[in-house]
């Protein structure tokens, strides 16, 4: 391994870490290194796949490997907390996977440790880095779309009901609001900040989970941002902006955007393309590795008070729809 690369940890063998595993492959200044599961067979079959060189049977193993710099969890959300915590008490830098925690409280936690032990931590909202939504950030700074305030927002997907699966499942944290949902919450939170009221409501599945959620968003500005995430129903996930110079809509899906349609209001429209190899999971690997290299604590585009923020939103928001998970009493 180079000297300017960072060993990278993974906890857990999941779809998503086998997606960020993939995305390796397309990062400069990383290298998977450590990979670590419940089930030692779970991690002998990542690690053959993914070329990693040590596979191990615990999450501790992994924290406590000197090869590995920075830890990327993505176990079950209810672990998140526990498991990010693990890693700064070893001295790793973190890279967690969404939501970052369950709740505020859990968040607070894990951002005061990362602070008190000089370590670098980053929530790994995915999405904030991906070619589109960087030109997206440039446009709004530019002022191409005027003063927006509107943002349309939603997405459905109609998983296979297996009540085993994390999402189906409270202990787990599971439901489409974390899962989905706070996609577009931190959307709006890039574009306009923390609301300042919210409106939410709910239809629970069979297993207690949220599953049909409709929100609006109010911000100080007098911006709305209006969305919904089910399980109920199908459409792909995307965004649109209402500024008074020029609307934009954010292709689909939401999470991992390759293209947009900028339509001014005087002029014809535009279609830009930001196409890309693997699935967008590289550029969260290579700002963290930049970051860490570069001796900061935290991501400017992602950074922990806004972290924080989102989490408060999403507590807020389950406020409204009376859901509590079984771990928060």
């Amino acid at each position: 391994m180079a000297v300017d690369t960072v060993g990278v940890g993974i906890l857990g063998t999941g779809r998503i870490a086998n997606a960020f595993a993939t995305d390796l492959l397309n990062a400069e200044g990383v290298e998977l290194c450590a990979v670590g599961s419940r089930a030692q067979a779970s991690a002998d079959e990542f690690a053959l796949e993914f070329g990693c060189g040590t596979a191990y049977d615990s999450y501790e193993a992994v924290a406590a490997d000197s090869d590995v710099e920075l830890v990327y969890v993505a176990t079950p959300h209810s672990l998140h907390c526990t498991n990010s915590l693990m890693c700064l008490d070893a001295g790793k830098h973190v890279l967690c996977e969404k939501p970052f925690t369950i709740n505020t409280d859990e968040a607070q936690l894990v951002v005061k440790r990362a602070l008190d032990r000089g370590l670098f931590l980053m929530e790994a909202m995915w999405t904030r880095y991906v070619p589109a939504v960087i030109h997206l950030r440039e446009l709004l700074a530019a002022g191409t779309l005027g003063n927006v305030q509107l943002m349309v927002s939603g997405g459905a997907y109609m998983p296979e009901r297996d009540l085993d699966a994390y999402l189906f499942r409270p202990e787990l944290g599971g439901g489409v609001l974390l899962d989905a949902g706070m996609y577009m919450v931190s959307m709006a939170s890039m574009i306009f900040g923390c609301p300042s009221r919210i409106q939410a409501s709910c239809e629970f599945g069979p297993s207690g989970v949220d599953e049909h959620d409709v929100m609006v968003l109010g911000h100080p500005s007098g911006a709305l941002a209006n969305f919904y995430v089910s399980l109920r129903a199908r459409k792909s996930p995307d965004v649109w902006l209402l500024g008074d110079r020029a609307n934009l809509h954010l292709h689909a899906p939401i999470y991992c955007p390759r293209g947009m349609t900028l339509q001014p209001h005087d002029g014809p429209a535009q279609e830009l393309d930001f196409d890309f190899p693997g699935n967008g999971y590289q550029f969260e690997a290579q700002e963290a590795a930049r970051c860490i290299r570069a001796g900061e604590m935290e991501s400017p585009i992602m950074p922990l008070d806004e972290t924080l923020s989102i989490m408060g939103t999403l507590d807020a928001i389950r406020a409204q729809f009376g859901l509590r998970y079984p771990m928060e009493g």
